[in-house]
């Protein structure tokens, strides 16, 4: 640690990383503050070949949420750390991945060419959804991970662990590179982690703020009920919900002002393939125009 001078507002760690198969060294300029931003370099050398190098990790715990509630006998509506995923690309686009406690292992790979940015965070802070007294579970903060410079070629990968108690990190993400990490190989790369409980700027469309799933109208159908909050570009005409999935059905998508919240709910009910998993995704636009960031979701039966 490089002893800070008087008045500094920033502190500087220095780090090494020493493993049988990567070498490295990294610096970290820590600046406090309403929101805490931690200033990262790093330079790795590889010793072995690596199969799947996780750059700029992030570790979170999601036990049951509003989306999965499991089996859980629990006077708290919600218990987690982070409740999605997110993930910004430099074409504008946005995504939202809710998190879950599966019943096995989950591994999610999002590609990306020009990534933005992409963290875990914790969206809902309203205190009843968690009545958690103890742990604030409202008051947790999430975290982005800014690349600094262009990182090129490479997938967001999302892994949930099945977990039964809420002490364990269950939930981890990280940037994978497309191109191999063999030995002899030097990876140079920079990166902003920016903690608290907004974004490091707005959003230019709405964004997800619940998914909720229950029984759908005919008999082994899903109905899903998605909230988006007030945003996204101002305008008139009729708003469409634009649903797909990898298999199954989807049936009568439907969206709506929520004249509570002021923003739109989306409706929708998933028939599904027998024994198959099914990758949803939607959002909402009104004409040509992208009202809200992409919801997207792994069903499982």
């Amino acid at each position: 640690m490089e002893k800070p001078a008087p008045g500094a507002d920033r502190i500087v760690v220095h780090a090494l990383l020493d493993s049988p198969s990567v070498t490295g060294a990294y610096r970290f300029v820590i600046i406090p503050g309403g929101r805490t931003v931690v200033e990262v370099e790093a330079t790795l050398h590889a010793r072995k070949a690596v199969k799947r190098l996780g750059v700029a990790p992030l570790t979170s715990m999601y036990l049951f949420g509003e989306n999965d509630r499991g089996a859980y006998d629990d006077f708290r509506p919600e218990v987690h750390d982070s409740d999605g995923l997110v993930l910004w690309m430099k074409n504008g686009e946005h995504l939202w991945r809710p998190l879950q406690n599966p019943a096995r292992l989950s591994v999610s790979s999002f590609q990306v060419e020009s990534l933005r940015a992409f963290g875990l965070l914790q969206r809902d802070q309203t205190f009843s959804n968690y009545e958690d007294l103890e742990a604030r579970y409202d008051k947790r903060p999430g975290v982005w991970v800014e690349p600094v410079g262009d990182w090129g070629r490479g997938s967001v990968q999302l892994v949930e662990i099945p977990t039964p108690q809420e002490v364990h990190d269950n939930i981890v993400a990280f940037w994978v590179p497309e191109a191999p990490f063999t030995p002899g190989a030097e990876l140079r790369l920079a990166w902003k982690l920016h903690w608290g409980h907004e974004p490091p700027e707005r959003p230019s469309v709405a964004v997800t703020t619940a998914t909720r799933i229950a029984a759908g109208s005919t008999a082994g159908a899903r109905r899903f009920v998605l909230e988006f909050s007030r945003g996204g570009p101002e305008g008139s005409g009729p708003v469409e919900a634009v649903v797909t999935a990898s298999k199954g059905q989807v049936l009568h998508p439907i969206a709506q002002r929520n004249d509570v919240t002021g923003g739109w709910r989306v409706t929708f009910e998933l028939v599904p393939q027998a024994g198959a998993p099914a990758e949803l995704r939607c959002f909402l636009r009104r004409g040509s125009q992208t009202l809200t960031e992409t919801w997207s979701y792994l069903w499982t039966p």
